[in-house]
């Protein structure tokens, strides 16, 4: 199952360096889409956070999703971004052949405080996965309103979404 789970995150990963090379800085940085004001940039940082707390937590069995590093590089500059994602795809595959018979601690906080619940290896990269693809819908949707069209199969969609409500597919 892992590696089915590692080979899902890479594919999606490519999907991101995909993008990147895509778009332009000015694009990577602009900010100026509303509700919320941020940059495709801001979420790949945020996604590439996520994979970073997994990563760095592991050997202790203390993952903390709250202690993220928050690099402003990666908001920035995408040939940095693009590198950090490879070396990110070498770290995760070579989780293929780790032990994941045991629980790993995951602390994060739901808003109302920091709450450590137990996942499997697994399970924390299921979760880092659907969060990956959940940024790439909001990225969507600033390219979308920067009129930027864009078309990785099935970027920013759910797996399970039907083909036909899919753009790219």
């Amino acid at each position: 199952m892992k590696k089915i789970i590692i080979s899902s995150i890479n594919h999606n990963l490519n999907n991101a360096i995909a993008l990147l090379r895509l778009i332009k800085t000015p694009i990577y940085q602009d900010d100026s889409v509303g509700p919320y004001y941020s940059s495709i940039g801001s979420h790949i940082r945020h996604i590439l956070d996520f994979f970073e707390c997994i990563v760095n937590g592991l050997d202790s069995n203390n993952i903390d999703l709250t202690v993220r590093k928050r690099d402003g590089l990666l908001s920035r500059d995408k040939e940095f971004a693009i590198e950090y994602i490879c070396k990110l795809q070498e770290t995760l595959f070579s989780y293929v052949d780790v032990n994941t018979n045991y629980l790993i601690h995951v602390t994060d906080n739901m808003g109302k405080g920091k709450v450590t619940v137990n996942y499997t290896l697994e399970s924390i990269m299921s979760h880092a996965n659907s969060h990956a693809m959940h940024h790439y819908a909001i990225i969507g949707y600033i390219l979308h309103n920067l009129d930027i069209e864009i078309k990785i199969p099935g970027f920013g969609y759910n797996p399970t979404t039907p083909i036909n409500k899919r753009e790219g597919a």
